[in-house]
C-alpha cells in the first residue's frame, strides 16, 4: 500500500533507479516508489527525468507542481488510468441522471452532517441550524441547503465578518488544503478509468476536475478542522506541510482505521459502484473523532 507523501522543497534533480526515486540535492536520497502515494514539488528549481515521470504515471502516483509562490498550480494526470478506460468512459457518459442525483443527494447530506459535527465539537450553537438544514434537504438539494449551510458554517468557525472571497491567511490555508485533497481525488478518478471533466453536480465548462470536485465534498471538513487549529499569523512552509499531512491522518471507515489517502480510495470506489449499480446505498463514508 502506498502511503508516503514526499515533499521536495529546494533545488534538486529527480530520476529513476531500480524502482526507486533518487533525489539528488545537497545529499542523495532514494525512496521506493511502491511506498509513495503523492509527490509535492514546492520549488520551481526541481528537474525530473522523463523516465521518472513515465514510471510515476504508470504507478498512478500523484505529482503536484507548485508555482513561484509555492502554491499548487498543476498536476500530473494520466491519459489512461485503467485497462478498460474506453469502456468506463462510455459508461460514465451513460450514467442515469436520476442515479447521479441520488448520489449527489447522499454526498451533500454527508457534507452538511460533517460540518454540523465539527461545529458541535467546537461548541458552536450554529450546529443546531445545520441540524435543521439536514432535515430540510430535498432531492438533489433542490433548495440549496448546502449553500445556506456553508454561510452559517464558515461564519461560525471564523467569525461573522469572514467571507470565502477575502484575501487573508485563513482563505489561503483553506484553498491550499482543498487543492491537496482535490488532487488526491483526481488521482482516484483517473486510476479507476473515468474522466474528471464530467461531474455529477459540478458542471463548469472551465473546470477540468468537475467529478473530483463532487466527490471531495465530505472531505473538505478535514481541511477546515486543521485550519481552525492553526495559529495563522503567517502562511508559510510549516503551515503548508501541516495541511499536506492531512493525507496521512487516520479516519474510521467500515469499522477499521484507515489513512485518509486510503479512505479516499475506498470511498471513491464505493461511489463508482453506486453509479454503476444504480444504488446510492453502496456509498461508504468515513468517520472521525472530533
Amino acid at each position: 500500500m502506498s502511503w508516503r507523501v514526499v515533499v521536495i522543497t529546494k533545488r534538486a534533480k529527480l530520476d529513476l533507479q531500480l524502482g526507486k526515486m533518487v533525489v539528488r540535492s545537497e545529499e542523495t536520497i532514494k525512496i521506493v516508489l511502491s511506498e509513495i502515494s503523492t509527490i509535492l514539488i514546492e520549488s520551481t528549481a526541481v528537474s525530473l527525468t522523463t523516465s521518472l515521470i513515465a514510471e510515476l504515471a504508470k504507478r498512478k502516483i500523484k505529482v503536484i507542481f507548485c508555482d513561484e509562490k509555492r502554491n499548487p498550480s498543476c498536476e500530473l494526470v494520466n491519459y489512461y488510468g485503467s485497462h478498460d478506460t474506453s469502456n468506463k468512459v462510455r459508461r460514465q457518459i451513460a450514467w442515469k441522471q436520476k442515479t447521479k442525483e441520488a448520489v449527489w443527494t447522499e454526498i451533500v447530506t454527508e457534507k452538511i452532517r460533517k460540518q454540523k459535527e465539527l461545529l458541535e465539537a467546537s461548541g458552536k450553537e450554529e450546529s443546531k441550524l445545520l441540524t435543521s438544514y439536514l432535515r430540510e434537504i430535498t432531492w438533489n438539494d433542490g433548495t440549496n441547503r448546502e449553500g445556506h449551510a456553508a454561510k452559517v458554517y464558515f461564519n461560525a468557525l471564523f467569525g461573522m465578518d469572514f467571507t470565502r472571497t477575502e484575501d487573508n491567511f485563513i482563505n489561503a490555508a483553506l484553498n491550499y488544503g482543498y487543492s491537496i485533497i482535490l488532487s488526491a481525488f483526481t488521482r482516484e478518478v483517473v486510476a479507476n478509468g473515468y474522466i474528471t471533466q464530467l461531474g455529477l453536480f459540478h458542471d463548469n465548462m472551465f473546470n477540468q476536475f468537475n467529478l473530483a470536485s463532487d466527490l471531495m465534498e465530505p472531505f473538505r471538513i478535514l481541511v477546515d478542522r486543521e485550519v481552525t487549529e492553526m495559529d495563522l499569523m503567517q502562511f508559510e512552509h510549516e503551515e503548508k506541510m501541516q495541511l499536506v499531512n492531512i493525507l496521512n491522518q487516520e479516519v474510521q471507515l467500515d469499522g477499521k482505521i484507515q489513512y485518509v489517502n486510503n479512505a479516499i480510495k475506498i470511498y471513491c470506489k464505493s461511489v463508482f459502484d453506486a453509479l454503476e449499480e444504480d444504488d446510492s446505498s453502496l456509498i461508504r463514508f468515513y468517520g472521525i473523532e472530533l
